[in-house]
């Protein structure tokens, strides 16, 4: 029998609005949680969720007390206290995110549910990863799991009907919300709650042919799907088996506003650089259209990009835009038709070679600059920036030797690449705006 995506509704874990005021106690993804924003989400609340999801290492930290400890000790402490509290009732979540287009300006609606989901192996084909991930964050993850019992984040799961039948009743019926926020991106957050049995049965029923793709959350995901295994072995009796659920929230790829923002590429630090020679390489594996009508600059990069970008965007979804250092002018780069792909990108599936990334890494990276995959996974001369200007003003001023910009990768070609079997270089995708963390909590108890 085929294995079926799986959801169900779930008394969650929320804030009392009557003790917090809803922005100061909730946070970016713990991953994008820099420094700075974790001083400032602690200044806005003793009971920002900062605390427990990205705590302080202490100097003389011991099994007995830790930052896992901690973090079990102030949910502890904030249940007891009421400033978190269950829902009497299991619902479905919708949410809603309003916000600017970062690249257009354009008012944007994005709309999803938060629910339980069931947990997959991969090989059942029901869930599908996008990216590779790595035993650092995991073992952090699983370690603060472990020690709550408790799921925080979302995971951002993607699903396809172009028809938008599937979340159609629930999102028509979300008037009220529950919980309201803007965040420090000018994001507002809407969360709301179902809990009619009959509208969500029809939801499950609509969810159970879909195949789901992870957009963000990987290592939360590999995390949960480690820990099931863990928990189901020590308590194969319990029949309820709670841990074979995570919290998601689930996005139709096929819906308004879901926006994915591309990562570009800089280069520095490559030992007896020579932009002539470079170029020279590079010709073997692209068509080079020079632009002599932008020049780059000190202090000119948004200026530069301003005109640049819509020639990327036109050149189309595999084309690349390069400055090097020592060359004032950008250039467009396109794979050569005449090119083997298949031949140089053997480990790649067809899906695959159709990506600006793959195709960036491969060529330019690898076999251009002799950056290889081992220094890309070290990060070794190569740094991932979201901003163009910034890649372009490091090369304009000298502090880069090459920026390499690209075009946004389609939510809908990222559900091809997985669907298929297929993972993507990493920051390959940037899904804007992110879930927050704190809106809803999964405890397994």
């Amino acid at each position: 029998m085929e294995t079926m995506a799986r959801i169900q509704p779930f008394s969650a874990y929320r804030y009392d609005l009557s003790h917090v005021r809803a922005a100061d106690v909730i946070t970016q993804p713990y991953d994008k949680i820099t420094p700075d924003m974790r001083q400032r989400y602690l200044a806005q609340s003793p009971y920002n969720l900062v605390r427990v999801i990205l705590g302080e290492k202490h100097e003389g930290d011991n099994d007995g007390n830790n930052v896992y400890t901690r973090a079990r000790g102030y949910l502890n402490e904030w249940i007891q206290k009421g400033i978190l509290r269950a829902d009497p009732e299991p619902g479905v979540y919708p949410y809603t995110q309003s916000f600017a287009s970062p690249d257009t300006g354009e008012h944007c609606v994005r709309r999803g549910f938060i629910a339980l989901g069931g947990i997959e192996d991969y090989a059942n084909q029901v869930v599908f990863r996008h990216e590779q991930t790595l035993s650092g964050p995991k073992a952090d993850r699983r370690a603060l799991l472990q020690a709550t019992r408790t799921h925080f984040g979302q995971i951002f799961m993607l699903y396809s009907d172009p028809s938008q039948a599937t979340e159609a009743e629930l999102l028509a019926r979300a008037q009220n919300p529950i919980f309201e926020a803007t965040d420090e991106y000018g994001t507002t957050h809407r969360l709301f709650q179902e809990t009619d049995g009959a509208v969500i049965a029809r939801l499950h029923d609509h969810m159970a042919s879909q195949k789901l793709v992870i957009a963000d959350g990987h290592h939360r995901y590999e995390t949960a799907l480690q820990w099931r295994n863990e928990c189901n072995g020590q308590a194969p009796h319990r029949p309820d088996h709670p841990w074979n659920w995570v919290m998601m929230t689930f996005i139709n790829a096929d819906a308004p506003g879901l926006i994915v923002l591309p990562t570009h590429r800089l280069i520095y630090g490559l030992a007896g650089w020579d932009a002539a020679a470079v170029t020279a390489k590079l010709h073997a594996y692209f068509d080079i259209e020079p632009l002599p009508g932008i020049s780059l600059k000190p202090g000119n990069a948004a200026e530069v990009w301003t005109a640049l970008r819509p020639r990327l965007a036109a050149a189309g979804a595999t084309a690349i835009a390069m400055v090097l250092q020592g060359i004032s002018h950008p250039s467009l780069l396109r794979p050569k038709a005449s090119l083997d792909l298949a031949a140089l990108l053997p480990e790649a599936s067809p899906e695959q070679r159709r990506l600006n990334l793959v195709v960036l890494h491969r060529l330019a990276l690898d076999l251009g600059l002799g950056i290889t995959p081992e220094m890309v996974r070290e990060e070794r001369h190569l740094r991932y920036l979201r901003s163009a200007p910034e890649a372009l003003e490091s090369v304009a001023v000298g502090a880069g030797q090459a920026a390499f910009l690209v075009n946004a990768i389609p939510a809908s070609q990222v559900r091809e690449v997985a669907l298929a079997g297929g993972v993507m270089p990493q920051k390959s995708t940037d899904f804007f705006p992110k879930l927050l963390t704190g809106l809803t909590m999964y405890r397994v108890e």
